[in-house]
């Protein structure tokens, strides 16, 4: 993790852009299992001169809610990953994945997913399953907000993220070590 950068978000929210990812720092089951201090993943999104957060939340699904209302509620807790640094993904397209995620709204959320991913940290399991990399394997599971942040990027904006793993196994840590986004600096109010 690099060091943390606060940064108050009204002098930078207008450095945020569509598809950035915005990563939850907080202690749980998910940070730990994923060896990482962050449990929770959303997409930015800009519509008018409003800024969104677009997440899939245990408990409500899919939805879209103001960026500033998550920070004045976890201030100091929400990092922002630049989406593909430098261009280093000329074929990137962001507003494909933006608009990728803004479609999951209303949608459930994936807690059979999530407990399928989670069940591969354990220590007998493991030695018996081989890594799940294949992207294309059908899923009729609603996703969970770190897959829905993988599929937007890999199937909207047409980079995979994360490569050497399934998007339906992927964890907010696998996102935050991926060379294809670059944190940025930590919300706060």
């Amino acid at each position: 993790m690099p060091p943390q950068v606060l940064a108050r978000y009204a002098e930078v929210r207008n450095q945020i852009r569509d598809g950035d990812l915005l990563l939850f720092r907080r202690r749980g089951l998910i940070s730990i299992a994923g060896r990482g201090v962050h449990s929770h993943a959303a997409k930015a999104a800009w519509w008018g001169d409003d800024l969104f957060c677009l997440e899939i939340r245990g408990l409500t699904g899919g939805r879209a809610v103001t960026l500033s209302s998550q920070v004045r509620r976890l201030p100091d807790r929400i990092d922002v990953y630049e989406v593909n640094p430098d261009g280093r993904w000329p074929q990137y397209d962001r507003a494909g994945a933006t608009r990728f995620m803004r479609r999951l709204a209303g949608c459930d959320y994936g807690w059979l997913g999530l407990a399928s991913a989670a069940l591969r940290h354990l220590p007998v399991v493991r030695l018996f399953l081989r890594p799940d990399v294949d992207d294309t394997a059908y899923d009729a599971r609603p996703p969970f907000c770190s897959h829905a942040c993988a599929m937007a990027d890999r199937l909207g904006g047409g980079v995979d993220p994360v490569p050497h793993l399934a998007d339906r196994l992927t964890e907010p840590a696998d996102l935050a070590r991926s060379p294809f986004y670059r944190y940025r600096f930590t919300l706060g109010v």
